[in-house]
């Protein structure tokens, strides 16, 4: 007994399982994970070493350059990228793409290692490297806590609260504070007190040291007890410092506190190190992010009842914003997402009542229902999560769902029209074409298999599309030849409907058009050929993109000020824009990073690096759609108002997107200079400048910074008797401070810093007075009187290094086109600049993306080609059928190149998705339909007579399917990420299924030689010949 047969045998059994996937179903879509996009493994990591005092050139040539050689050795590299400052090496490592998630933790375990090995090569004064490797790491709820009428110190203990509490919460697994200034303990000293009082430097290090260490006093041995000695004395608060009796120099009897000569305060590091503001009041940044898995919905509706209970504890005047809520962003994209499933279930629905009437629209409906719900299950069971890819595949797989059900519901009808009694019919209509079925689901599903291993970030943000349409076509097919003929049997009759006639009209009419196209097959085919060749000529007027950019109702701000500006600076331009900003009534928010980028929450996004001159704003609509108007309109007021200052308006990609779509570097030697580069990088501007297509443009190696060069006197030191150690010192503890200690509070350790009195630093910007002492001696002396001369010179802001190579790199962003279009237009002249000996022109962001995505399909196109071809020659038994299909696909790109041009939407990794849907769809009408010319063959019929009455058999079910997918990928084009895929779809099936149904039957006429019917019968003697052979 059959599978069919055993369904309908034990119907209630059956429908007992439709009621089990049904709860079962319904209850895991509850339970699944929601998130806005997949997750993906951001395959970089940071190493950054401190090296004070020492220039760009220092570091590179010491530190990066060594810990560059260590990685280099891993098999694992892909690239380095290093930036070499004034006293920092940062270099970022890329691993190569086939390292996904699973594997990351024993690459980033090795690279350690190599960091490890070479720490005792490293110069004197420099600093461990610190790794950082836990970029894919997304704060999706980021808060502003913000105040008018409170010092900082308040608002850092309001935001540590609720740090503390939010961390609490279920689902959360980690909680940061963004903007904290580093607590210091300022010893702010008089020097004029100081050399009174004959106090050295070398007094107060000692002091400090000796009082505030932890001391083992041992222990004691008390009858039968030992007891440990503690020596108490350590500081209890900072003002404990004041009181610290420092021995002075001889003829000073009276004892001498350090209060006597500087004054003690807790405070904040001075110049801070990143601020934040929300709508331009001074705040703390408070980061959530939730548990790897969760339910991000839920996470951020437990979140936010929490804020409410501690909104009731927080002081009056501060007050709790949300600057992104990513649950908000990913509830509204499930709703809209489900609501566009439920269109597109509607529109299926009714695309099926209205020619077959009502019951079998409940047949193929319940069919397709039950079938997303029976995907749900699984799903939960596979532990995928509901996110943009995964519920993007049941729309895209809609189509060919239903498509299954309707082959057997339509045959079901056919056979109860004919006479056949019901039990026959069912078996029948789900047997007969359940391999053929099967294997054109089995070839659908391939279609998808190279981006499942494709090994790219785009592979790994979209393999969740195969597996999930792999699930629901599958499903699908189990139910199509088990409950659908069970469904048919207690719903259909066999009943003459007044559409019948009309429907014969209908078919009349197509069986005479085909018939005129078989007779003038050649002259067919040739216009086929022509529109090809036409689409394919018109492919170049297309728009191409690799991801589309997201519906967010937010963008991005960059500000880069000249290299050497201080964060003051920084922030005082950004408060214009913010003050512009707060004015326009489509504005919700403004949140400003001054220092860094805000925290990561969005992934394809990243986070800059900490620099003084770099800010960053966080704009926030009422209405995604005035994204596009407010910026264009910020652009220009900011060309008007900051003219000096490079600003960028960015909005948020979707997928793995790039940070600059167009970034061309340039490449040197180990000994290029940054004059060379610079010069080389100034030719490739100057054409991007002359584009109006091309804006932002900019280079990733700011411009030289001014630096203050003091000469050290060996000999006049030697007769001072102070060192170069010491004229450097003096110049920290009259500007910024020097550590001189560490101030103890719990768990906490905080530098104690010594520096000048306010007076004596607003003094001191003329280093020529700035009073230099030994560590040993009160006695000071005039740096002016210890150095050879005072200059004003310039130096290597960064040194920026490709692969260990010095480079340069020039970016921009395309202004109203796609980057393709800006590119195909600059590529010959950047291609014509003369580069010296040994250099390289290397293409990075969206070009470089592109170009790793599509060759990362190309392993997984083979075991398709190879699985495709197999299964399309297991069907038939022979080779001209799947020769038929696969002559049939190209015509596709007639419909997609059509679509695209008038939709006026991008080809891309989306559009790709949605041309290998499409082949997947007429590949698998197209087995059905040959299948149908080989059953007509066996009931005896010539062979030009049955391929006719084939493809007029199969007229009704291909028009429908067809008619279900396209109109139900409608709701999509409200969605600027499917669009094009949307697209795709639509136009390249209504014109694939012309293909189905007049190309396929045209092309076995020709490769059959089959004649027309008075030639028919020598004809299928020549065919029955050349097979046997």
């Amino acid at each position: 007994m059959n599978l069919t047969a055993w369904a309908i045998e034990n119907n209630k059994v059956s429908y007992f399982a439709v009621f089990l996937i049904s709860i079962a179903g319904i209850a895991a879509f509850f339970k699944l994970g929601q998130l806005e996009d997949p997750e993906f493994s951001i395959k970089s990591a940071v190493i950054q070493t401190a090296y004070p005092g020492a220039s760009a050139a220092e570091v590179e040539e010491e530190v990066t350059d060594l810990i560059e050689q260590a990685l280099q050795e891993m098999p694992q590299l892909n690239h380095l990228y290093s930036v070499s400052r004034a006293g920092e090496s940062m270099i970022r490592v890329d691993i190569k793409e086939e390292y996904w998630s699973d594997r990351l933790p024993q690459v980033w375990d090795e690279m350690r290692k190599k960091v490890q090995d070479i720490q005792s090569g490293l110069p004197p004064g420099a600093s461990k490297p610190v790794i950082g490797d836990d970029f894919g790491f997304v704060y999706g709820f980021v808060l502003a806590l913000s105040a008018t009428d409170f010092d900082y110190q308040s608002l850092e203990k309001a935001a540590e609260s609720l740090k503390k509490n939010l961390s609490l919460v279920g689902g959360v697994s980690r909680v940061e504070l963004w903007g904290v200034q580093p607590k210091v303990v300022y010893l702010d000293i008089s020097e004029q007190a100081r050399k009174d009082r004959g106090v050295s430097y070398a007094d107060f290090v000692r002091t400090l040291e000796q009082q505030n260490a932890v001391v083992d006093a041992g222990y004691v041995d008390h009858g039968r007890e030992r007891l440990r000695v503690q020596t108490l004395g350590t500081f209890k608060r900072p003002e404990d410092i004041g009181e610290l009796i420092i021995s002075g120099q001889p003829g000073h009897d009276s004892l001498i506190k350090i209060r006597d000569i500087a004054t003690v305060r807790m405070g904040y590091q001075e110049p801070a190190i990143a601020q934040m503001r929300f709508n331009g009041q001074p705040a703390i940044g408070i980061a959530i992010a939730a548990q790897s898995g969760s339910n991000v919905v839920n996470t951020g509706q437990m979140i936010e009842a929490e804020l409410a209970r501690l909104n009731q504890e927080i002081p009056i005047g501060m007050q709790v914003d949300k600057v992104a809520w990513q649950s908000e962003l990913v509830e509204s994209s499930i709703d809209g997402f489900m609501l566009n499933l439920l269109e597109a279930v509607a529109i299926v629905l009714l695309v099926l009542t209205i020619p077959m009437g009502w019951r079998m629209g409940v047949i193929i409906g319940t069919s397709l229902v039950l079938t997303i719900l029976a995907t749900f299950l699984v799903m939960a069971m596979l532990n995928i999560d509901l996110q943009r890819m995964s519920l993007g595949a049941l729309v895209i797989a809609l189509g060919m769902m239903v498509d299954n059900a309707i082959v057997v519901a339509d045959g079901m009808y056919e056979r109860l029209r004919r006479g056949m009694n019901k039990r026959q019919a069912a078996i029948e209509s789900a047997t007969l074409p359940a391999w053929p079925l099967l294997g054109a689901t089995l070839v659908a599903v391939m279609a998808f298999y190279p981006i499942f291993a494709s090994s790219a970030n785009a592979g790994e943000y979209c393999r969740t599309l195969f597996i999930v349409v792999g699930l629901s076509l599958s499903i699908s097919w189990v139910l199509a030849i088990t409950i659908t003929p069970l469904q048919c049997m207690d719903l259909l009759k066999a009943e003459n409907n007044s559409n019948e006639a009309k429907e014969s009209l209908f078919l009349g009419r197509f069986r005479s058009l085909l018939l005129g196209v078989l007779k003038a097959r050649y002259a067919f085919m040739g216009s086929m050929i022509v529109l090809l060749v036409v689409s394919l000529l018109s492919f170049k007027h297309v728009k191409q993109m690799f991801f589309p950019d997201s519906s967010r109702s937010q963008f991005m701000i960059d500000i880069w000020q000249p290299s050497g500006t201080n964060i003051q600076a920084t922030s005082s331009d950004m408060k214009l824009i913010e003050r512009y900003l707060l004015s326009d009534e489509r504005v919700d928010s403004v949140s400003a990073f001054v220092g860094m980028g805000p925290p990561r929450f969005y992934l394809p996004v990243d986070s800059e690096p900490p620099q003084s001159n770099y800010g960053q704003l966080v704009v926030n609509l009422k209405d995604w759609h005035d994204v596009d108007g407010l910026s264009t309109e910020l652009e220009q007021w900011m060309e008007r108002q900051l003219p000096n200052v490079p600003t960028r308006t960015r909005k948020y990609g979707v997928g793995p997107s790039d940070a600059w779509k167009f970034e061309a570097r340039f490449v040197g030697t180990a000994d290029t200079t940054t004059e060379e580069l610079t010069r080389i990088a100034d030719q490739a501007m100057s054409i991007l400048k002359k584009t109006p297509r091309a804006k932002d443009v900019r280079t990733d190696m700011q411009q030289s910074t001014k630096v203050i060069e003091s000469l050290y006197d060996q000999s006049k030191g030697r007769w001072s008797n102070l060192t170069r150690n010491d004229v450097a010192l003096a110049s920290r503890i009259a500007h910024d401070g020097a550590p001189v200690g560490l101030y103890r509070e719990r768990d906490d350790l905080f530098p104690i810093v010594l520096r000048s009195v306010e007076s004596e630093r607003q003094k001191a910007t003329d280093l020529t007075f700035v009073p230099v002492f030994s560590q040993s001696s009160s006695k000071s002396v005039p740096l002016g009187q210890l150095v050879e001369d005072l200059n004003l010179g310039f130096e290597d802001y960064a040194i920026v290094r490709w692969d260990r190579r010095r480079s340069i790199a020039v970016q921009a962003s395309p202004n109203g086109v796609t980057f393709p279009t800006l590119y195909q237009e600059i590529r010959e002249d950047f291609n014509a600049i003369e580069l010296p000996p040994g250099w390289q022109l290397v293409w990075d962001g969206e070009l470089e993306s592109t170009a790793t995505a599509q060759k990362s399909l190309i392993p997984g196109v083979i075991p398709t080609i190879t699985v495709m071809l197999f299964v399309l020659v297991l069907l038939f038994n022979a080779f001209r059928p799947p020769l038929i299909i696969l002559l049939t696909i190209p015509f596709a790109f007639i419909g997609i190149t059509l679509g695209l041009l008038v939709m006026d939407a991008a080809f891309g990794f989306m559009a790709l998705l949605g041309a290998m849907s499409l082949s997947g769809m007429m590949i698998k009408n197209a087995i059905v339909l040959l299948d149908q010319v080989e059953l007509e063959l066996k009931s005896g019929k010539e062979r030009f007579q049955a391929v006719v009455d084939a493809t007029v058999s199969r007229l009704r079910p291909v028009l429908l399917a067809a008619g279900t997918t396209v109109l139900g990928v409608i709701p999509l084009l409200q969605d600027v990420f499917w669009v094009s895929m949307s697209a795709a779809i639509m136009f390249g099936l209504a014109f694939g299924t012309i293909l189905t149904m007049l190309v396929v039957p045209t092309l076995y006429c020709f490769l059959y030689r089959v004649k027309e019917e008075g030639e028919q019968g020598a004809a299928d003697k020549l065919v029955t010949i050349e097979e046997a052979s």
